[in-house]
């Protein structure tokens, strides 16, 4: 099951990948070029960073941006915050995040500069923004099992994954678990996604792969991709088989470049793997 080329529009630092069950499109943001994209073709700019992505109907969405939590219109582009994140803060930005199983939004913030320890995991739930866990490097891998148990959230840059029990509201009721320490592989855990049999994918910024491990932590393959910095995948497609992966340029000198082309694209898997619906988010 090899990777092809979904979308060859370059991202800079590609992320958020969702795929929506009403339109039956994939989306993805370009955390640095500052755009949401659909594989329709279709992009739309916006004046600051924007990294994460929910659907709350047909054709609003919940966008992390740099500074808040925005619903965004792609039809009428219709714009309304629903709260600040991090707002007094010119150093951070939002990072990955994920609508969970009771229609909230987990979002991880970071420093643009130096993210040590400069970042957070925050929960939006029925109007509240709550601070769930930091400080914390560079928050990822944010997503849910199937049967609502738990969430798992990682931290880049000490190369961990945690797990997280949650209560009958979604709230973190007990103290997180390492569930991978990948420091001794020198592996970097990003963006991650749940398939329904509970296998946790998540992709590894520059081992050009997306891993998937058991619910135990154990490792049983990987999905390579032609360019190292692996960022988000996603599960969709109309069987719900095809494993989105966006990727990125981020941090690379021009002989990297050269030699990775396709640094930055978006590409599919076939896998025999399915993924579960994307929470809607409920506002």
């Amino acid at each position: 099951m090899s990777a092809k080329c979904h979308d060859a529009r370059p991202c800079e630092l590609g992320e958020g990948a969702l795929w929506h069950p009403l339109r039956q499109q994939f989306f993805w943001c370009d955390i640095i070029g500052m755009r949401i994209l659909c594989d329709d073709g279709r992009a739309w700019k916006f004046d600051e960073h924007v990294s994460a992505l929910g659907w709350i109907d047909h054709d609003t969405f919940l966008v992390a941006t740099e500074t808040a939590l925005t619903k965004f219109n792609i039809e009428t582009h219709a714009t309304s915050k629903l709260c600040d994140l991090e707002a007094d803060d010119p150093t951070t930005r939002s990072n990955d995040g994920r609508a969970d199983p009771w229609g909230g939004f987990w979002i991880g913030t970071m420093r643009k500069e130096n993210p040590d320890g400069g970042g957070a995991i925050y929960r939006y739930y029925r109007g509240e923004l709550r601070r769930l866990f930091g400080p914390l490097s560079i928050p990822n891998a944010i997503c849910f099992t199937p049967d609502r148990s738990a969430a798992y959230w990682g931290d880049t840059k000490p190369a961990k994954v945690f797990k997280s029990l949650l209560d009958k509201d979604g709230w973190p009721n007990a103290a997180p678990t390492v569930f991978l320490d990948l420091a001794e592989e020198g592996l970097n855990p990003d963006g991650a996604v749940v398939a329904t049999d509970g296998s946790f994918l998540n992709a590894q910024w520059g081992a050009a792969r997306v891993a998937k491990y058991s619910p135990a932590g154990t490792l049983l393959e990987s999905f390579a991709v032609p360019t190292s910095h692996a960022s988000c995948p996603s599960l969709g497609g109309p069987d719900m088989i095809t494993m989105l992966v966006t990727t990125a340029r981020e941090g690379m000198d021009a002989a990297q470049l050269e030699a990775e082309p396709l640094a930055g694209q978006t590409f599919t898997v076939e896998t025999n793997l399915r993924g579960q619906t994307e929470h809607q988010v409920l506002v």
